[in-house]
């Protein structure tokens, strides 16, 4: 009699850990514009105090943005998306590289190597959404 009023009343399934709309790589685009923007802003200003602060801002964004692209990587992504885009796996690497890159660049190019590696897991990760 216990066991009937305790059983569940509602079975529940979700393929993931939160609703997937929780993910989107526009976080990790957004930080690497900040990335970038930092970078062309430094060219134009030789104060050294304001060269420190952008060093840091620039530095916090980057790492912002290699966590997201982390986490779209080992939360998101799921062994059916890496089976259809077998290029993933280098790409996320690859990506997380460049943004390591800009971090310690001050040269705008490396912000923009990142954020075109950004758009290609963009555009893979809303292929998958649509699937």
């Amino acid at each position: 009699m216990l066991s009937r009023l305790f059983a569940p009343k509602v079975k529940v399934s979700a393929h993931c850990d939160l609703p997937c709309g929780v993910y989107d790589p526009a976080q990790a685009r957004i930080e690497a514009e900040s990335v970038k923007a930092v970078q062309e802003k430094m060219a134009g200003n030789d104060d050294a105090h304001y060269q420190a602060r952008a060093t840091v801002i620039k530095e916090q964004r980057a790492e912002l943005a290699k966590h997201h692209v982390s986490v779209l990587w080992s939360d998101y992504f799921k062994p059916p998306h890496f089976e259809k885009y077998p290029e993933l796996h280098q790409l996320v690497n690859d990506t997380l590289k460049a943004l390591s890159a800009a971090k310690a660049s001050t040269d705008p190019a490396t912000g923009q190597k990142a954020l075109d590696y950004i758009a290609q897991i963009d555009k893979i990760f809303w292929e998958t959404k649509k699937a």
